[in-house]
């Protein structure tokens, strides 16, 4: 019985370890403060606070052939959005509903949701946090629930994200 319990401790203490490994303060000289940097291979989110430092977050990221590079801004903010897959996710899924409402345990947005300009990719919550640090997505940026919500709050409409390889 001890064995069990020991296991039990070290499983849970370990994933509270990833947890707290999810968002970190980490130094990033040579980017504008408030800016969003997506680096694609290291599945990371970089939230720039001044020219030295950066909240890291864990993301995933598009799946190969999904993946996308370059700037755009985030043009809406969103609690518990719902959601409406978009034709390539319908094509690949067809028994998916056209609407997902917000809120609901099947929807793939999660808490929050950043729209990025251009209409087809937002930085947002899961409902698989498993898939969060994997190449997951249609290439949409998807967070832990927590990491979005702390992310939501600290930015704004119109901030500048930049997403590269």
């Amino acid at each position: 019985m001890k064995a069990l319990t020991t296991l039990i401790l070290v499983g849970f203490f370990g994933i509270f370890a990833e947890c707290a490994k999810a968002r970190e303060l980490v130094t990033m000289p040579g980017f504008q403060a408030g800016q969003i940097i997506v680096k694609n291979s290291e599945r990371r989110l970089y939230l720039v606070l001044n020219e030295v430092q950066a909240i890291r977050y864990s993301v995933a990221v598009g799946k190969p052939g999904k993946q996308w590079f370059g700037a755009r801004y985030i043009d809406g903010k969103y609690v518990q959005p719902a959601w409406s897959p978009p034709s390539d996710v319908k094509r690949d899924n067809p028994n998916l509903p056209d609407v997902i409402a917000g809120g609901s345990s099947h929807n793939p947005m999660g808490e929050r949701a950043l729209t990025l300009n251009g209409g087809t990719y937002a930085i947002h919550g899961t409902n698989r946090p498993e898939s969060v640090g994997k190449f997951a997505s249609y290439g949409c940026i998807r967070m832990l629930n927590e990491d979005i919500k702390d992310l939501y709050e600290r930015v704004r409409v119109g901030t500048s994200v930049v997403v590269v390889r």
